[in-house]
This record gives structure tokens, sequence and C-alpha cells, in this order.
């Protein structure tokens, strides 16, 4: 199978181009179940910046959903710490940055937050998580629903009134994408797989996903975009190499402080010897007699 460019990378490039918003649609409609997604326009974010060593990768898209609704979706991929902390400042940014000064907040924009993540977030059993704001009960547990009144024109043009769920607050799914099992059950199943392995799964058959097949496609790339490219990928290696080693060195001084405490421990108790702590603990003579004092 052809091999892809990876998806984070596309969407720093190829995918801000509006010829190529047909790959995102697809991702988006089986993501969020809606085959008539459609993106309208990319909204000014930091994720225009092209650096290949730009960390921040943040795209957000201004889409019309099934219902005719406009709704600002924000894509982003990131390796960085206290994530979630950011993840909540950028949706509140984008709310904010969207909603004009003096408007009535009935036409505040929606979010959805969209996180295609290459780390371990928490820990779970799952590869595709989802959730919003509720209110529900503290006494019976029911969920608030809260509606608005919409009015509608029949063929005579007279008025008639429904009432809808009023849906505001942001949505957010993560994508964690080292946890999939490479196993295909859905539609967005295939698009992780592509995400993950950077290749088209033989029989996907989802939106739009043959089009990501032919327009990610790594020998589409011209010279100088390979070039780019290339940089990109070993700056990411070096990086994850670094993450890597800071955590396995932080493992090892952990283990050892668990030892030496256990060490400690056991010479307060005053009833093994020094030979017979070392015995024990892991620990050298020389180290156990280190913390004597």
């Amino acid at each position: 199978m052809a091999k892809l460019i990876r998806f984070d990378w596309a969407m720093k490039s190829i995918l801000r181009n509006k010829a190529n918003f047909d790959v995102l649609e697809g991702f988006l409609s089986a993501l969020l179940n809606d085959n008539d997604i459609r993106i309208l326009n990319i909204l000014e974010s930091e994720g225009n910046q092209v650096d290949a060593n730009q960390k921040f990768n943040r795209v957000d898209l201004l889409i019309e959903d099934c219902h005719h609704r406009k709704i600002i979706v924000e894509i982003q991929n990131s390796r960085e710490a206290d994530y979630l902390e950011r993840l909540l400042y950028d949706v509140s940014k984008v709310i904010v940055d969207n909603q004009q000064l003096g408007h009535d907040f009935r036409n505040i924009s929606k979010v959805i937050s969209i996180s295609v993540l290459y780390f371990n977030l928490g820990i779970g059993d799952d590869y595709l998580y989802s959730g919003t704001t509720e209110f529900k009960g503290m006494n019976t547990g029911n969920p608030l629903q809260v509606r608005k009144r919409i009015e509608l024109l029949d063929v005579d043009m007279k008025k008639h009134y429904c009432f809808e769920e009023k849906q505001i607050f942001p949505e957010y799914y993560l994508i964690q994408v080292e946890r999939y099992p490479d196993e295909i059950k859905k539609a967005i199943d295939e698009w992780i797989y592509m995400i993950k392995n950077n290749e088209v799964k033989d029989g996907s058959t989802s939106r739009n996903i043959d089009r990501a097949k032919e327009k990610l496609s790594e020998l589409n790339m011209l010279p100088e975009e390979r070039a780019v490219y290339e940089r990109y990928l070993i700056n990411t290696a070096i990086e994850r190499d670094v993450v890597n080693t800071a955590k396995e060195e932080g493992e090892q001084l952990g283990l050892k402080k668990g030892k030496e405490f256990a060490a400690i421990n056991l010479l307060n108790l005053n009833v093994l010897s020094v030979d017979q702590i070392s015995q024990v603990s892991g620990l050298s003579t020389d180290e156990i007699k280190s913390l004597i004092g």
C-alpha cells in the first residue's frame, strides 16, 4: 500500500487548501456521523504557521452540518504537559474571538474541539472519547433540559412554533492514536487507521477516504516539500526520543528513591544487618551506609 503523509503534517500544509477540504469533510463526517458536513472556510489561527519546528498545530474550521447550523470546529494536535488546560483555554478563546462585540448572546457560536493525540492522555480503556457540559439533578441524577422556541412557516406561510433542545456548550473529541488497536468497526476507524499507519486500509469505504489516499500520497510531493517534510519527521523523532529518555530516567530515579525509602525503614527497625538490608533492597552496602547518619 502507498505510504501517506502524516496526518498532523497534512493539517499544517495541504489540508488548508480549499481544493483539499473534501479530505477533512470526510474525516469530520465519519467522526460526527453526519454525511452532509461541508467546510465553508478556514478561520485565522495559530495553526496557519507552517514552520517545520512549530509545535502548535491547530486548524479552526467554519462548517455547516445537516441542520444547516454554522459550527466552528477546532482540530488540534499537540504534545505537551497541561494539555487539558490548554484545550480549555483554546476553546474559550475561539468562542470569544468569534462573538462580535455588542451582538446578542443568542448568536454565540457552538464549538466542536477535536484532538488528534499522538501520545497517551490519562488512564482509560478506549482510544476515542467524547464529552460536553451537562447539568444533572443533584438529588435525582436526571439531566436538565433547556429548550428554545423555533419559528417555522408552513406552505401557506402560516407561522408555527416548535421547541428544540439548546446545544450551545462545546463538544470535545479526543482521539488517542497510539491506543487504536487497528480494528475497523465503524467509519471513523478507517480514518484513525490511516492516521496511525499512514496508509488507507484495503476495503475502506467511508466518505472521501479514497480522496485522502490520493491527495496525501508521498509520491505527489514536490522535492522541496519532501525536504521540509523529512526535516519535520526527524524533529518529531528527536522530540519523541527526548521525552522517552526523560521518562526512563524519571522511572529509574523513582525506583532508586523507593529502594532508599525501604532501606531507611529497615535500618530504623534495627533488626537486619547492612548486608541483609542490601539483599532485600537491592542497594549496595556502600549506598546503605551512606543513608546512616
